[in-house]
Formats: structure tokens, sequence, C-alpha cells
């Protein structure tokens, strides 16, 4: 198991902890995470709920649809707005960490990359990066 990893918000109000190995590292091309991270995909960290924790701060949550028609609960900084993480309805176990708000970045490794059919036409895809045109299971 690695060693727990931190990261925050822009603002440095908000301040929490990873535990452990990330279960995947998604790379998402949906609208909604093009429109979240307003750049051309969204990535997230998907680790046990029990793994994180806030170190520092309060988040402000919202729910959302998913493309997939799912519910989402999304979490972030109430003063930079910063997203932190996402509780998707289909892993109560689980939580979606957004790992740009990591401090060390550097380990991060794609695993699998979804609705690669809503992608840009401009990005090329990874061959060795499995590929789902939209959200499995």
């Amino acid at each position: 198991m690695s060693q727990p990893r931190q990261g925050g918000c822009q603002c440095g109000m908000v301040r929490y902890e990873v535990a452990g190995d990330p279960a995947m590292v998604i790379v998402c091309h949906c609208a909604d995470c093009q429109r979240q991270s307003g750049s051309a995909f969204g990535m997230s960290l998907m680790v046990a709920r029990e793994a994180f924790r806030l170190l520092r701060g309060r988040v402000k949550t919202f729910t959302r649809k998913a493309d997939s028609g799912r519910a989402s609960t999304c979490t972030f900084c109430p003063e930079c707005g910063t997203q932190i993480h996402q509780e998707p309805d289909l892993s109560k176990d689980m939580v979606s960490v957004k790992p740009g708000t990591l401090d060390d970045t550097s380990f991060l490794r794609p695993t699998v990359q979804v609705w690669v059919g809503r992608k840009h036409s401009w990005v090329s895809l990874s061959a060795d990066i499995p590929t789902f045109e939209r959200q499995p299971v």
C-alpha cells in the first residue's frame, strides 16, 4: 500500500487525504466532465470511501444527473469553487476524487477511458488504455 496522498482546493481552505492505492484512474469524455473541467475531458481517481477523509475545511454539495442517468453528488470548496470529489450512486463504497487537486500528480496513469463516443475529434486515444463508447455497467 502506498503512503497517504494529500490534496486540496485552489485557495487552500479545503484539504483532504487519500490512503492507499486507487482502484482506477478514469478519463471521461462526457459532456458533464467537459463542462466541469472546462477542458476536453475530466479525470476521476476512484478510491474506497473509507480511504478518503477531509483534513480541513468544509465542502458544499450538489447532486446532478450524469449522462448515464444516474445521480452523482459533487463536493466543492465554497470559497473558490474547486470540485474536490464526487459520490456516484453507482458505487456507494467508492468516491471519485478529482486527481488534479492532489499535491503530487506525477503517479497518475489512466486505466480506462469512458464516453469516448463524445470525445473531441482532435483528442487522440492511447491504444494501451481500454476505452468504452459510453459508461460501462
